[in-house]
């Protein structure tokens, strides 16, 4: 990465805060997403007594397919250069020791694109590789 960095861009919020994995959710808050989900099922189903058992387990199956299956959200970054913004997904494990919030919304950032990619100069002198997702301008 000895090339040059070719734009000075202003950063931008984070769109995509990185979602805690599944195995992350305390058993606490699965409990309560499925007691609010059956007390759902219970005013759809027009409050039909008795079937308190049949719900919880209905919500329960859905809660945990949907807390199975959701894909885990990556950390962006987001630029903006001549106008357009990029928005910038980066692997946490991979981020050289990065942390949202080195970058403030609004400050001149030294950034640079190569086939998909987007290469941030971090304070440190050393670059946030990102993946170009999504491109609005």
């Amino acid at each position: 990465m000895s090339t040059p960095d070719r734009y000075v861009a202003k950063s931008a919020a984070n769109p995509n805060p990185q979602t805690p994995p599944r195995a992350e959710f305390s058993e606490g808050e699965l409990r309560e997403a499925m007691r609010l989900r059956a007390e759902a099922i219970y005013e759809k189903s027009g409050r039909i007594p008795g079937r308190d058992l049949q719900n919880w387990f209905l919500a329960e199956a859905e809660i945990r397919r949907e807390t199975d299956t959701r894909p885990p959200r990556k950390a962006a970054v987001v630029v903006k250069v001549e106008g357009v913004q990029y928005i910038g997904e980066y692997d946490s494990a991979l981020a050289l020791g990065y942390t949202p919030g080195e970058f403030i919304a609004g400050d001149a950032v030294r950034v640079r694109f190569e086939s998909g990619k987007m290469f941030v100069l971090r304070p440190n002198g050393q670059h946030l590789e990102t993946t170009v997702v999504n491109t609005a301008g």
